[in-house]
Order: structure tokens, then C-alpha cells, then sequence
């Protein structure tokens, strides 16, 4: 069933979606704030700091776009008795992480 399709929802409130959609948010609450952490650096590590705080708030405009369309097909997937994984939100989410690590050490390195 499509996304855009008459709504299904499921019968409990306190599934799956939920729980993961405040995961979410806390993951985009989190990487604001460490965008906020680099500008403090941003006097010593120069503009690196910048990629690595475009990177963080990149991400989280990621989630935050995408939000009420992952939670939509989690509820659609309950409802229906067929969810799926998010592999390329996992995916995304991995590699910004580690090219935020990559990019620290690298700049830490080479201070």
C-alpha cells in the first residue's frame, strides 16, 4: 500500500513508530547540539569545523524532512503485517556519523 494512500493505523499507541520517531528525535536533538559544540571549536580547527557542522545539521534537516514519511510507513507496515527496516536512513545516518568522526580525527591529526 502506498504512503499516499487511505491512512491505516494501528491499534496501539505505544508501538513501534512511536517509540522510533522520538528516537529520531532525540538523534536530531543531538546532532544539533554537537553542530552548536563545533562553532566553539571553530577559533582553533579553522574551517573544517564548518563541513563538520554542515554535515551534523545536514543530517538532522535529513531526519526531520523525512520524519512523518518513515513514521507513515511504519504505521501503514503494523496495520498491514508487513513493516520494513529503514536501511538507507540507517545507511545515511552511518555514514554521517562517521565522516563527522573521519573529518575530527583528520583535524585533530593535523593540528
Amino acid at each position: 500500500m502506498s504512503v499516499n494512500g487511505p491512512l491505516l493505523s494501528h491499534d496501539d499507541p505505544g508501538l513501534q513508530p512511536e517509540r522510533t520517531v522520538m528516537s529520531w528525535g532525540r538523534t536530531t536533538m543531538s546532532l544539533c547540539v554537537a553542530a552548536l559544540v563545533f562553532l566553539k571549536w571553530y577559533p582553533h580547527y579553522g574551517t573544517g569545523i564548518l563541513v563538520m557542522l554542515a554535515l551534523c545539521l545536514l543530517a538532522a534537516g535529513g531526519i526531520y524532512a523525512t520524519q512523518r514519511r518513515r513514521y507513515a510507513l511504519a504505521s501503514h507496515g503494523i496495520a498491514l503485517e508487513r513493516v520494513h527496516a529503514d536501511v538507507v536512513a540507517v545507511l545515511a545516518m552511518s555514514g554521517a556519523v562517521v565522516g563527522v568522526g573521519a573529518l575530527g580525527i583528520f583535524l585533530v591529526l593535523t593540528d
